[in-house]
């Protein structure tokens, strides 16, 4: 098996590790990560080719891997998923909710159909993810973590209006569920990556997407999907034991960057 570039060996054996959205990009990279510290790993989205093939790249690295068909919108869906992943390969320890999406335009352009599908993404099914998998860990007695993905820019933003007001509300959620799942010992934490160079960044114009700020960041570049994957797998590891409702942004200074001043 590979290494981890910077955690030690084994940081995460005898865990298991549930991915939204794991078939690519940041999702992809931080199953892999957690893969590489020794969790066994399942990843969850809607198109079964792709997870398949990401489950055979993880699967060729020596990762315990496997997938699970799943529109997380539909709720009888992602209770079903859970029983079935809990009884195949265990109740996983740790949830990140990765999935999710959306699509830029302008206020003016975005229909009642498409504000409600950001939301019902990005809102409604992090909300059903985490509600079943703290569920089953209150029933059980048993700790886990909840780690959500969201954006580093959580204030206003052009061309995004739904996806801003999803994210941002994410994070609240994030907070208020570390505050009263803190009796269950469930950690909750929400991630805000910042520009990173995925697939994804090809359905926006250089207008709608990070790469018109990256000149003014002050670390200047793409972030990478890995460097995401490894603040995921420091919340999760045992350095994560005294952190909950927080959110961290990893973002290259990208949010700091319409505060700069030009020369």
């Amino acid at each position: 098996m590979s290494a981890s570039a910077i955690f030690a060996d084994g940081l995460l054996k005898d865990r298991h590790v549930l991915v939204t959205g794991g078939g690519t990009g940041i999702g992809l990279a931080i199953a892999r990560e957690c893969g590489l510290l020794g969790a066994r790993v399942t990843i969850a989205a809607r198109r079964e080719s792709v997870l398949a093939e990401a489950v055979a790249a993880l699967g060729a690295e020596g990762i315990d891997a496997a997938y699970k068909v799943l529109n997380i919108r539909d709720n009888d869906a992602v209770l079903a998923a859970w029983e079935t992943i809990a009884c195949e390969r265990g109740l996983p320890d740790f949830l990140v909710n990765n999935a999710g999406g959306q699509f830029g335009a302008k206020a003016d352009d975005i229909t009642p159909n498409g504000f409600r599908a950001v939301m019902d993404l990005n809102v409604q099914g992090t909300w059903q993810m985490s509600h079943a998998f703290a569920m089953r860990h209150r029933d059980a007695g048993t700790p886990g973590r909840i780690v959500n993905i969201v954006f580093a820019h959580t204030d206003a933003m052009v061309f995004f209006a739904h996806a801003a007001a999803a994210r941002a509300a994410v994070v609240n959620l994030t907070r208020t569920l570390a505050l009263e799942w803190g009796d269950h010992g469930i950690l909750v934490n929400a991630v805000g990556p910042g520009p990173v160079m995925t697939q994804g960044v090809d359905q926006y114009d250089e207008e709608m997407s990070g790469s018109r700020v990256i000149d003014r960041m002050p670390v200047g570049r793409w972030g990478r999907p890995e460097e995401t994957a490894w603040l995921v797998a420091y919340l999760l590891s045992p350095a994560g034991d005294w952190i909950t409702g927080s959110f961290f942004p990893i973002d290259g200074g990208a949010q700091l960057a319409g505060r700069r001043f030009e020369p």
